[in-house]
């Protein structure tokens, strides 16, 4: 399981990462875009993964990780279920997600 402590530590830990609200969730930023967010209520993240990345973390956790269910979905954000995902399978999404929207002009 990953608390908003871990993921707040992970996802501030990549270099000019920010933390901001969005909404009625916890947003991190690299450049003023959106790599993560964190639904506290819901105890969930979703991530912005690429379209290789999204199908891979989909496939091999479906449970896990899916593709948010709308036009968001199709441009690669991903939920993922933080109850239940390993530690080391959230932290590689999380750089995967980060690298993506740090790679976007």
């Amino acid at each position: 399981m990953i608390s908003i402590e871990t993921f707040r530590k992970l996802a501030l830990s990549f270099p000019d990462a920010s933390e901001e609200p969005h909404f009625e969730k916890t947003s991190f930023r690299v450049k003023k875009k959106i790599f993560a967010t964190f639904d506290e209520k819901n105890n969930r993240a979703v991530l912005k993964l690429n379209e290789i990345d999204q199908s891979v973390f989909c496939a091999s956790s479906e449970m896990i990780f899916y593709p948010v269910l709308n036009k968001w979905g199709k441009q690669g954000w991903t939920i993922v279920e933080l109850s239940k995902v390993r530690p080391e399978m959230f932290e590689d999404a999380l750089i995967r997600s980060y690298q993506n929207v740090l790679g976007k002009k």
